[in-house]
């Protein structure tokens, strides 16, 4: 049991070299006019609500979609409350992304 319990966390735990920043954090970066900003949530979510100027590339399209993000710039990953953005920034970080960033509480918290 405790096996498979480690085994699920491992998933959530922070990953290395990725920033969590808050909602003021979020919204001090969105000032800068060379951040990537990426909602990792659904289709029908994001068409339903989303944070102005962020793009919607869903999760399970992020390796087939990554190749239209710049990996010399900064990139804000966001879904709706940070466990799909966590994954995300861990997919970003194995493809050779440095500078990244996920939003805690995700868009449940900027709402």
């Amino acid at each position: 049991m405790a096996v498979i319990l480690i085994f699920f966390l491992k998933g959530f735990l922070p990953v290395k070299g990725v920033k969590n920043i808050s909602i003021p954090e979020l919204k001090n970066e969105m000032n800068n006019k060379n951040i990537q900003m990426i909602d990792v949530r659904t289709i029908g979510e994001f068409k339903q609500y989303h944070i102005p100027g962020f793009k919607n590339i869903p999760l399970q399209m992020l390796a087939q979609e990554v190749n239209k993000l710049k990996k010399d710039e900064p990139i804000i990953v966001i879904c709706q409350s940070g466990m799909r953005s966590q994954r995300a920034s861990k997919i970003l970080k194995k493809l050779g992304f440095n500078n990244i960033m996920n939003v805690k509480g995700g868009v449940a918290a900027w709402r």
